[in-house]
């Protein structure tokens, strides 16, 4: 894949043109805020709330979402994907004319049909590769956090240029923007989220806690070394690779975790990862998703509720609370 930076993209190409940021959340707020501070003409689109009051406080016209998506010659859609496709239908779409620019942070909604752009606007991707929180702290900084780029309809013959200008614009040039495709980075993320940055280490830890306890080992014990020196490793993967994390730990640990990790995470878990891509890939999982959200999302809010009332969550709940968290 090839590495955008700064020095390769032309932010000119945007001045001139009114940039509507739909949704101010983390991603919506970090980005507006971004792109603003680069120099870009930036209004919010939202309901009335204490969204649309921070938003003015901090400095944007902010506008109800159809007058904002009229306003926009790019139209940045930040709400739950979930959402979108209403929004998109009753308030986006009719707004949308000859040339303007639709713009999303994941391809969901594109990849799966839930959204059809009419044929004469562009369709594009900026995703950066981090919360948005952290997005703006790196970018006061001088940095950046890196960005996913693609275009799924080019009507002008100017989608990638905007779409990588996009992506400088809230300072991912400066760290490195990659380019690849709507269903590239739908499926790939999708499946990270599930079998390894929020489903994986999850049960991991979960798992890891049920052994020790029901071993007799006291839980508060237990959750130090399967959750919270978690963080602690996962910075030195960040920041070092994974060799460079194993350089880093006891010769002890080293040993450990490069000859019996194999034997836990093994080629059972390895299938059950294929089985969860497969689902991703052929449509399987965003049937469920939309099914169980447009049914109110009774089996997600059972399993968030199993998962708040977990030992590990009480045991966690009052050592944070020792060491002076929340």
């Amino acid at each position: 894949m090839r590495v955008y930076h700064d020095e390769d993209i032309d932010l000119d190409l945007l001045r001139g043109r009114t940039v509507a940021v739909i949704g101010y959340g983390s991603q919506g707020r970090a980005q507006a805020l971004n792109m603003r501070d680069s120099g870009l003409d930036v209004v919010i689109g939202l309901r009335r709330g204490a969204s649309w009051t921070r938003a003015e406080e901090e400095g944007f016209d902010v506008h109800p979402v159809s007058e904002a998506a009229e306003l926009g010659d790019i139209i940045v859609m930040l709400i739950p994907d979930m959402a979108q496709p209403k929004v998109y239908e009753d308030q986006i779409r009719p707004h949308l004319s000859e040339g303007k620019t639709l713009q999303f942070a994941h391809g969901f909604n594109i990849h799966f049909g839930r959204i059809t752009p009419p044929e004469f606007v562009d369709v594009i991707m900026v995703a950066p590769k981090a919360p948005g929180p952290e997005m703006r702290r790196q970018y006061e900084a001088g940095f950046g956090v890196p960005a996913l780029v693609a275009v799924h309809q080019d009507y002008t013959g100017e989608a990638r240029a905007k779409a990588l200008a996009m992506a400088k614009a809230i300072g991912s040039g400066r760290v490195g923007i990659l380019e690849t495709t709507f269903r590239e980075e739908t499926e790939s993320d999708l499946f990270g989220e599930q079998a390894v940055l929020c489903g994986g280490v999850d049960q991991l830890i979960r798992r890891g806690f049920k052994v020790l306890v029901e071993a007799g080992y006291p839980p508060e014990l237990a959750y130090f070394e399967v959750l919270n020196e978690l963080k602690l490793i996962v910075d030195l993967i960040y920041r070092q690779g994974i060799s460079g994390m194993y350089r880093a730990v006891s010769e002890t640990a080293r040993y450990g975790g490069l000859s019996i990790g194999p034997a836990i995470i093994d080629d059972h878990v390895e299938e059950n990862m294929r089985r969860a891509l497969k689902a991703v890939r052929d449509g399987g999982f965003a049937e469920r998703w939309i099914e169980e959200y447009e049914r109110g999302c009774p089996e997600l809010q059972r399993l968030l509720e199993e998962c708040e009332n977990l030992e590990i969550e009480r045991v966690g709940r009052e050592i944070r609370r020792m060491a002076g968290g929340v």
